[in-house]
């Protein structure tokens, strides 16, 4: 009973301190820690960002930038208007994408129309 008592004892503290470790392998070629990947897809969102033009088709961005974080599709003045964030940096050492760290695309009528800080996107903007 003691040893138990004494092996719970000792082990409990040691995997608290384990909670808060993030493993990578590197092989290498391909880093696959998760920091990591989300650092490189910030940076790549970026730098697609950067280049588009005001007015280009909302399936060329989709095309360009893949899946987005997150999407919004509503009508407005009988327009359709449809919103894509992309994660381009990290405010949050949480693991999760929020809108504050996205860029915004607001598509009016599957045109871009405008871009943005993705936690000031609002619907009255629009049109």
């Amino acid at each position: 009973m003691k040893k138990s008592l004494l092996a719970l004892l000792i082990a409990l503290p040691l995997t608290a301190t384990l909670s808060g470790c993030v493993i990578s392998v590197n092989d290498g070629e391909v880093d696959h820690s998760f920091m990591s990947d989300s650092g490189n897809r910030s940076y790549e969102n970026r730098k697609k960002i950067a280049k588009i033009e005001l007015g280009s088709s909302f399936t060329n961005m989709q095309t360009k930038l893949g899946v987005a974080d997150f999407s919004e599709t509503y009508t407005q003045n009988e327009q359709t208007i449809r919103v894509l964030y992309y994660r381009t940096q990290r405010k949050h050492k949480d693991g999760l994408t929020t809108k504050d760290e996205c860029t915004y695309l607001e598509f009016v009528n599957g045109e871009l129309s405008q871009t943005g800080n993705g936690g000031e996107y609002s619907r009255i903007s629009a049109g």
